[in-house]
């Protein structure tokens, strides 16, 4: 299978659930399909890209700005871009649409509710923004909108990681071919 139109497979949620577990998972299996695929993990690039930001509301904004651009010069150069950022605003997610673009953005909302990302946070991140000791932490001291438009929505509460990585790839597959 050749991808003729390369997107960009935006996965957004709260910390710890599940959006690097699909999007290393689906990168993989984008992969050994043939086709050419980057993964580009909040994590990461705070370590690289945008570490000089924070985490203020136009840091956050200035970090989708620059991975959005990244993600659209990879799918210009014939690559999928998977991104997996919390990016809790609708604002910086339409930021980030409408950098790459309508044909190549699609949207995965990863919902999980707050208490199972409570028992999933192995950082010990929620811990630290329940003391005080971490601040401007999303599903604690900063709000998350949830996308209301999603082009998918993958509940990992009730489906486990295996299920839910089939359930985005079959959906990934079908609008790269739907939007050739």
């Amino acid at each position: 299978m050749n991808c003729i139109h390369p997107i960009t497979v935006w996965l957004t949620g709260l910390p710890a659930a599940g959006k690097t577990t699909l999007g290393v998972g689906l990168k993989h299996r984008l992969q050994a399909q043939g086709l050419p695929v980057v993964l580009l993990d909040g994590d990461a690039v705070r370590n690289t890209l945008c570490s000089d930001l924070g985490f203020s509301h136009s840091d956050r904004t200035e970090n989708i700005r620059r991975v959005a651009s990244v993600a659209e010069l990879l799918n210009n150069q014939g690559f999928i871009a998977v991104c997996c950022f919390v990016s809790p605003l609708q604002t910086m997610r339409q930021l980030a649409r409408d950098i790459i673009g309508p044909t190549r953005f699609f949207e995965v909302y990863v919902d999980a509710p707050l208490d199972i990302c409570l028992q999933r946070d192995v950082k010990g991140n929620y811990q630290k923004a329940i003391q005080g000791t971490l601040s401007n932490f999303t599903g604690i001291s900063d709000s998350y909108e949830p996308p209301s438009q999603p082009n998918l929505r993958i509940n990992t509460a009730k489906l486990d990681a295996e299920k839910s990585l089939d359930l985005l790839y079959i959906n990934v597959l079908q609008w790269v071919e739907n939007n050739r």
